[in-house]
């Protein structure tokens, strides 16, 4: 479920960032393009969080 949810959000704000750059540059807006780019930053953020190892619990008496 954590998965569907980080992409459905680096999906909502690639949009809003591909949008807001395309108007801020002149550019025109590819829906297409800033899906494949935000939806693949979403999976690189997932490989990250998985490679990365968990930090050590630690007791403290």
């Amino acid at each position: 479920m954590r998965y569907l949810v980080t992409l459905f959000w680096t999906f909502v704000l690639g949009q809003v960032v591909g949008y807001l750059g395309s108007s801020l540059t002149g550019a025109t807006y590819d829906f297409q393009l800033t899906t494949i780019i935000s939806l693949v930053t979403g999976v690189v953020i997932l490989l990250i969080g998985t490679i990365t190892p968990a930090p050590e619990k630690t007791s403290h008496n």
